[in-house]
C-alpha cells in the first residue's frame, strides 16, 4: 500500500492602501485552470513555509514582499488526490520586480476586498480573504 504524501504550500494576501483609502488585494489569474486565486505554490524540498510563500508570490506577481500577520491555513485534496495544506500570510510590497504574463499566471488584478471576494474562484480563498479583512480592520472581527 502506498503512502500519500502531504503537499505543503505557501502564499499570500498581498495588500496596499487604495486611492480612496480602502484596502486593495492582489489576485492572480491562472490560464491552465481559468481561475482567480490568491498567489501561492508548492514548497520546495528543504524550504520553509515562509520562504515558499515569499518565493511563490514573487514568481507569480513580480513583487518582492514582506511577511506580515499569518492567516489561517487551508486544507483540501488537490487535483491528484493528495492532501494539501496552504499557509498564508498578509504581505506588503517591499520591491516590485519585472513581471510579464506567462503560462502559469497571465493576469494580475488589484481589487478592493469585496470585489476580490466576488472574483475568487474557490470558497477556501474567500475564507482566507475574509479573515484578512477582519485582521486588517475593514470588517468587524
Amino acid at each position: 500500500m502506498s503512502e500519500v504524501t502531504l503537499v505543503h504550500a505557501g502564499g499570500g494576501v498581498v495588500w496596499r492602501p487604495g486611492g480612496d483609502g480602502a484596502v486593495e488585494v492582489l489576485l492572480v489569474h491562472r490560464p491552465r485552470y481559468d481561475d482567480w486565486s490568491l498567489p501561492k505554490g508548492k514548497r520546495d524540498p528543504g524550504e520553509t513555509d515562509e520562504a515558499c510563500a515569499l518565493r511563490e508570490v514573487e514568481e507569480e506577481t513580480g513583487l518582492r514582499c514582506t511577511l506580515g500577520h499569518e492567516l489561517a491555513p487551508t486544507e483540501y485534496v488537490d487535483g491528484r488526490g493528495r492532501p494539501k495544506v496552504v499557509r498564508y500570510w498578509a504581505m506588503t510590497v517591499a520591491e516590485p520586480t519585472p513581471w510579464e504574463p506567462g503560462d502559469e499566471v497571465d493576469e494580475l488584478a488589484w481589487l478592493d476586498v469585496d470585489e476580490a471576494e466576488r472574483r475568487l474562484t474557490y470558497g477556501r480563498d474567500v475564507g482566507v480573504l475574509d479573515e484578512f479583512a477582519r485582521w486588517a480592520g475593514t470588517r468587524p472581527a
